[in-house]
């Protein structure tokens, strides 16, 4: 059971509340600050089999390569503790219960989550043939905002694809962090990623990603006519992003890992100034 639960990356929440973020700015953003339980509920139940899905299909994808990276070379699958099919007949489990919660959703959620499901499976292989597989990772991230969006009874605006394209340049600048820390494993193995691609450029195109996204929450804000409290915590998080610039400079693994952790913090506070807006 332990190995199951550490395939579904039970015991590292990081990944869900990542997954969560994005998921929660969009429910407060859409229902003004003040969404329905049960559609929070479903949301969350939803994001936490997605994560697990996404984990298990990374690690079945990944099994072979895995045994090389020092991080990842003790994982479930790739060590030999759960066997490939028990990983699939898991994985199809997750993806019927993430099936489950969509379909007490809007019908236009199901659309959504069918368009989504194509791109959560093709990302853990696309770090075999794309320089830049964050941004599929950015793109699958993200679709959890129109479907939010559809469930509130809310149509597609400029509100709702400014948060997509925050979500999107956030989710590559933070998963590029988490690339840093494997990029010599990487290298070695062939494996590409952004952090591979941006070499020694990488902390620069992350002061931009960052210093982009940061900035279109100015514009969301000037959008949808937010209080002088949701400026307060924009301000305190860009102090967090300032923070981590500082610790990737030195491309030092438990730096880079430390700055991609402190996602969870940056996150957690435009959760909050969603709330008080």
């Amino acid at each position: 059971m332990v190995a199951y639960l550490k395939l579904m990356r039970f015991h590292k929440p990081v990944g869900i509340a990542l997954l969560w973020l994005p998921t929660a700015w969009a429910l407060w953003l859409a229902n003004n600050a003040h969404p329905p339980a049960k559609l929070v509920m479903l949301f969350l139940l939803g994001t936490i089999f997605m994560r697990a899905a996404g984990c298990v299909v990374n690690d079945i994808a990944d099994r072979n390569i895995d045994k090389h990276v020092k991080r990842t070379s003790m994982r479930p699958l790739t060590s030999g503790q759960i066997g490939l099919r028990a990983a699939t007949v898991l994985l199809i489990v997750l993806l019927m219960a993430a099936c489950l919660i969509v379909l007490q959703l809007p019908i236009a959620c199901f659309y959504y989550a069918l368009l989504a499901l194509p791109v959560t499976l093709i990302y853990p292989f696309c770090k075999r043939f794309f320089q830049a597989p964050q941004l599929m990772l950015g793109i699958a991230f993200s679709m959890s905002i129109p479907m939010v969006y559809s469930a509130s009874g809310k149509s597609v605006d400029f509100n709702m694809a400014l948060l997509m394209l925050i979500c999107l340049l956030w989710t590559m600048s933070y998963d590029t962090m988490y690339a840093m820390v494997d990029r010599d494993d990487d290298l070695k193995i062939g494996v590409k990623s952004t952090a591979v691609l941006l070499a020694e450029f990488d902390s620069l195109a992350l002061l931009l990603l960052q210093g982009i996204f940061h900035t279109l929450w100015l514009a969301l804000a000037y959008q949808a006519k937010f209080t002088v409290w949701f400026f307060g915590f924009w301000f305190i998080a860009g102090l967090w992003l300032i923070y981590q610039q500082k610790l990737v400079k030195s491309r030092e693994r438990e730096a880079c890992f430390k700055a991609f952790n402190l996602n969870i913090g940056y996150g957690t506070l435009m959760w909050i100034a969603l709330m008080a807006h």
